[in-house]
């Protein structure tokens, strides 16, 4: 079965987003969180994924 993103409920700062991208990239957290800092617009993104991508352990 393939891996699906969903938000982090472990490793979270906001809302988990970071975390789970970094998870299901397998990269660190650090540094998808640094990438939503630098890029311009992203936290525009951040907050909508935020509302889009499901938590983990829900359907």
């Amino acid at each position: 079965m393939p891996q699906k993103l969903r938000r982090s409920t472990e490793d979270k700062v906001l809302s988990g987003v970071a975390g789970g991208i970094a998870h299901y990239l397998g990269i660190s957290p650090f540094g998808v969180r640094l990438l939503f800092f630098v890029i311009p617009g992203s936290l525009l993104i951040y907050f909508i994924l935020a509302f889009t991508i499901p938590e983990e352990g829900r359907l």
